[in-house]
């Protein structure tokens, strides 16, 4: 027996976002995007890389998104 959900009810409500996704620029979502394949082949030092490159490109004025609070 299926359990029926409203329509537009995730099954995870938990997993919902709460907050609103912020845009980032294009660096800062190739450098997402490659720390996420690192995590996913487990290449921890490569993810961390990842992470802190970002951080730096943030800290600079070269970075159009907003940074979260």
């Amino acid at each position: 027996m299926s359990v029926q959900r409203p329509e537009g009810q995730s099954a995870h409500p938990e997993l919902v976002a709460t907050e609103p996704q912020l845009n980032p620029c294009d660096p800062c979502r190739h450098l997402t995007q490659a720390e996420a394949e690192a995590n996913a082949e487990f290449d921890w030092s490569k993810a961390t890389d990842c992470r802190v490159l970002r951080k730096r490109h943030q800290a600079t004025g070269e970075c159009s998104a907003p940074e979260p609070e």
